[in-house]
């Protein structure tokens, strides 16, 4: 829960890098919470839940994913790949998954930070 909160405290800050598992740890509680929320929103028969917690988390969401992309020497740009049906989202998989590089020009290689 931690890297979740993480995520959120650093909501607008598209600098730096983030490593696999603190990406992958939001996206984890990212989905929790949206399964939950769609949950509620089946009992009750609306989609104001999902729909504010999407609006809600749409900018973490967009920065974690810059700053993993920051981690393998890729502009958070690339996230635009995503708009093409199905390719984009397999590109942007494998870009995700993708281990750490070294220094680069987004900063020290945060493996080396966090010990």
């Amino acid at each position: 829960m931690e890297y979740f909160v993480g995520g959120l405290k650093k909501y607008a800050d598209f600098t730096g890098r983030a490593r696999r598992k603190e990406f992958w740890m939001y996206t984890l509680f990212y989905l929790i919470f949206y399964v939950l929320a769609a949950f509620i929103d089946s009992l009750l028969g609306t989609m104001i839940f999902t729909a504010i917690l999407s609006l809600g988390l749409l900018l973490p969401t967009i920065a974690i994913a810059a700053r993993r992309l920051h981690d393998t020497g890729r502009s958070g740009w690339w996230q635009l790949l995503g708009l093409i049906p199905l390719i984009g989202a397999i590109v942007l998989i494998v870009f995700y998954v993708q281990d750490s590089i070294g220094e680069n020009e987004y900063g020290a290689n945060p493996k080396g930070v966090e010990a």
